[in-house]
């Protein structure tokens, strides 16, 4: 599998059709985790604590999406199953937000970072001391 890569502090920022393109290629990453996630507290509520499956992709969906737990847990094994599964799911919801919004964080601060380094540039090329120019004041009335 390619790496996905992202551009250097030095490189150009990416063009925004490829952004989007790396965008989509993070929302389907995070889809698909999502999906296996859901299939397998799916999975686990159904056989080990007996729920319909329908029931089992509410109890699996609040618990994935931070909310908790709908039906009355009654066996053991079912137990520890939603409490590993709560603790699975907790993580992966910030992995999927982070994973999400990494793409956006790198534009903004890849845009800073250039307007920052153009800005430096030109006060070099302009001869300009880092200094800047003393205020002036006026004189309170009073």
């Amino acid at each position: 599998m390619k790496m996905l890569h992202y551009e250097h502090r030095n490189e150009r920022l990416l063009p925004r059709r490829q952004f989007l393109g790396r965008l989509a290629v993070h929302a389907l990453f995070v889809i698909g985790v999502g999906l296996a996630s859901l299939l397998a507290g799916m999975a686990g509520y159904h056989w080990l604590e007996g729920l319909s499956w329908i029931d089992s992709f509410l109890n699996a969906a609040m618990i994935l999406g931070g909310m908790g737990p709908v039906a009355p847990l009654q066996t053991p094994a079912g137990k520890l199953f939603a409490g590993l599964y709560a603790l699975y799911s907790g993580m992966v919801l910030l992995v999927m937000v982070g994973v999400l919004l990494a793409p956006v964080v790198h534009r903004l601060l890849h845009r800073f970072h250039l307007d920052v380094a153009e800005d430096s540039d030109q006060d070099r090329d302009e001869g300009a001391s880092p200094q800047s120019e003393p205020t002036k004041t006026t004189p309170m009335a009073g």
